[in-house]
């Protein structure tokens, strides 16, 4: 099992298999080219409509390439999942919530964003969903090779406010409703770095630091999954299937405060039946969170699945109502084939590109453990909901992301405060005893937060660990040492920051293309 996996995880991110995963999406988006071009014959405007569908799966691609990430990347970086599990766990889960819960109707005016009455005919409504599908498109798709996660949603939402600014001036768009979506950009990372950064210090604290973990891993993990049962129980009460069982928040709540009940128990006597065998230490901790983060994977990613798919159906369904009523819609139905565009160009995109934004979350911006990991997933659902019931606006994308920096900054914060405080014991010792010193400073620069702690008690308790100036400068230096790559903070931040200009600008060139070229 182990070897057919790393085979998968070679052929998903190996540089010689990259045209074959070129390929096969043009043969996905072939395939959707005359599937459409078989039932719409003799319909008007049926080329308009496959090149619509075409874009439309080209979209869904890019979402699955981009932000599905987000979802699995956490639990691949620590190592619960194997990059090739995650990407089938994803693809089963995102294809079953966009079309279980996807949704009959969706707004197809993302966000209310814009006016369609102050469109003069639907001609150009239709031009505009195009011009706004395609630059959404592209601009993840630039997204992904750059390497950089932004929110679909965000980039659809650029896409419809340059189309109608283009179409229809700039008194079609809602001015109000786009100084929440700028909201969010910060709104969002910031709550979810809290969020994670708060639940990582809870663990550490209640866990991770206690002179013997097994038993206050007995009292506190089944507690804190459970949290995350009753997180993810009410999170996809009212976001994951809001489109097929529609309750209120406290319905939902109490759904996944049974949930958390089930959960607790059952995790009690896990963590009881291991304790003989477990670790005492953060290795130890560390497995019990294996199950909790696979089973966050899948939900998050159904939950994704249902809500996102929007992004990519959303604007071809509207195509669609358009081109057959003649007509403007604000929601429109949507017919099977389009949802089956949306769920198949979502799988095939996370599988074809994927892995790439999914090491870039798991593994390259921080170091993520399972303890981190479960703490970020956690944190996604909490802060999802907590946002929706204060009326914020927030991004999935960005909260996800936030949590990962927030759990790195929280890390080199820890370390920071460890080795400042050693640094001022140190300072004080007299220079003769320096060759005791050496020993200690190898120790301590390869040493994880926990172990540093332990050795800054040793330091305390025995006094016998001197510091010269080089050795502080050397010191000073060690706990510099950044947790968190600041050359993917940068970019990640500047690509949230344009993905609605970008987009919106884009999407203005391709209107005015697109209507030069039709009439």
């Amino acid at each position: 099992m182990a070897r057919s996996t790393g085979l998968l995880d070679t052929l998903l991110t190996s540089p010689t298999t990259e045209r074959y995963r070129v390929g096969f999406s043009l043969l996905f988006l072939l395939g959707v080219w005359l599937t459409v071009g078989s039932f719409s014959q003799g319909m008007p405007n049926s080329m308009l409509l496959m090149a619509a569908a075409v874009i439309g799966g080209y979209m869904a691609i890019n979402i699955g390439a981009n932000d599905v990430a987000n979802n699995v990347g956490p639990a691949v970086g620590s190592g619960a999942l194997s990059l090739g599990a995650a990407v089938i766990i994803a693809a089963i889960f995102e294809s079953a919530g966009a079309l279980i819960a996807g949704g009959d109707v969706v707004s197809t005016i993302k966000g209310g964003i814009i006016d369609p009455s102050s469109l003069s005919d639907s001609q150009s409504f239709v031009w505009l969903m195009t011009a706004a599908l395609l630059a959404g498109a592209l601009w993840l798709n630039l997204a992904t090779w750059m390497g950089a996660p932004v929110s679909t949603t965000h980039s659809i939402v650029g896409g419809v406010l340059g189309a109608g600014i283009a179409a229809g001036g700039w008194g079609i768009a809602d001015w109000a409703v786009m100084g929440k979506i700028a909201a969010s950009w910060v709104i969002s990372p910031v709550l979810g770095g809290a969020m994670a950064a708060l639940f990582l210090f809870l663990v550490k604290k209640t866990v991770l630091y206690r002179k013997d973990v097994i038993p206050a891993a007995r009292t506190f993990v089944p507690i804190l999954v459970a949290i995350m049962a009753w997180a993810f129980g009410t999170y996809l009460m009212i976001k994951g299937v809001k489109k097929v069982v529609k309750v209120d928040f406290l319905d939902a709540a109490l759904i996944g405060l049974l949930a958390a009940a089930i959960v607790y128990f059952a995790v009690r006597t896990l963590v009881g039946r291991r304790a003989a065998t477990m670790e005492n230490n953060a290795a130890g901790v560390n497995t019990l969170f294996t199950w909790p983060l696979i089973f966050a994977a899948a939900l998050l990613s159904f939950a994704h699945g249902a809500n996102d798919v929007a992004n990519a159906i959303g604007p071809l369904a509207a195509i669609n109502d358009a081109l057959s009523s003649g007509g403007v819609v604000t929601s429109a139905s949507i017919p099977l084939w389009v949802m089956m565009v949306g769920a198949l160009g979502l799988a095939v995109g996370l599988m074809l590109f994927g892995p790439r934004l999914i090491k870039t979350v798991g593994s390259e911006i921080t170091e993520l453990d399972k303890t981190r990991a479960f703490c970020v997933a956690l944190s996604a659902a909490l802060t999802v909901i907590v946002a929706s019931q204060l009326g914020l606006p927030v991004s999935s994308t960005h909260i996800a992301i936030g949590g990962v920096f927030g759990v790195g900054f929280l890390r080199e914060y820890l370390k920071s405060n460890y080795a400042t405080q050693l640094h001022k014991i140190m300072e004080h010792h007299d220079e003769d005893e320096q060759k005791r010193l050496k020993p200690f400073l190898d120790n301590f620069r390869d040493a994880s937060v926990e172990e540093m702690e332990d050795l800054l008690k040793q330091a305390k308790k025995k006094k016998q660990v001197p510091l010269s100036k080089s050795e502080r400068k050397r010191l000073k230096k060690i706990y510099r040492e950044e947790m968190v790559k600041r050359s993917h903070l940068f970019k990640i931040a500047a690509a949230w920051i344009i993905t609605v200009p970008a987009s919106a600008i884009m999407a203005a060139l391709l209107f005015f293309t697109l209507r030069g070229l039709m009439i």
